[in-house]
């Protein structure tokens, strides 16, 4: 792909200059942007904490079409069970392609027998979250973990949701790095999504990357 050449090669990402230009302006966010950013935080910014987990938008969508025994093994091999803290960018694509129009997060909190599901768009996508859920449960063997849906910054436009999941993913670790639950978590501000773009810009560039 000579024409769209690589930005950065980040551990287990790879970004090419087309990715990078979606954080320039007002566009959707793709996996690969989503992908860094939460291998950014497993290894960089949470890299101390071993009772949280980043799972790929690749790897959620390739969940969310396993079932049983399948997906009870690869969450075994992932390391889901010794987690305590788990975090899944959602989409509503429901094949194994790149794709979908909505991004929300869904975090998985062992100590507190909970799945929290945080949706931009009005629980747009809560009906894809419950799919997924009941196949997780199953996997887990966990039939007696609860769906919650706090309430949560709404997007003002078609495009911003990825924003607002990576926005959202930051600052739920920080908490649940001091607090250990998710459970109060006040939410995000406008402020910190408008200025989420160039921040990842900023660490993009810092780890070698050309912006």
């Amino acid at each position: 792909m000579s024409n769209d050449p690589i930005c950065l090669n980040y551990r287990d990402s790879l970004l090419r200059f087309s990715d990078v230009e979606l954080l320039k302006g007002p566009y959707w966010l793709n996996d690969q942007i989503i992908s860094f950013y939460f291998e950014y935080l497993q290894n960089e910014k949470f890299g101390s904490n071993k009772k949280m987990l980043f799972i790929s938008p690749e790897v959620t969508q390739l969940m969310k079409l396993m079932h049983g025994q399948d997906l009870h093994e690869l969450l075994k091999e992932i390391r889901v069970f010794d987690k305590h803290f788990v975090f899944f960018a959602l989409n509503n694509n429901e094949t194994t392609k790149a794709g979908g129009s909505h991004w929300s997060l869904l975090v998985l909190s062992r100590p507190e027998s909970t799945f929290y599901h945080y949706d931009s768009s009005n629980k747009s996508n809560l009906y894809n979250c419950e799919q997924f859920v009941r196949g997780m449960k199953a996997a887990l063997k966990t039939a007696d973990f609860k769906i919650r849906s706090p309430k949560c910054l709404q997007q003002n436009n078609c495009y911003d949701c990825g924003i607002h999941v990576l926005s959202m993913a930051d600052k739920i670790g920080e908490f649940v790095n001091h607090i250990e639950t998710v459970d109060g978590f006040e939410g995000i501000d406008v402020e910190e999504v408008s200025n989420k773009r160039q921040e990842i810009l900023a660490i993009i560039s810092s780890l070698g990357g050309v912006v």
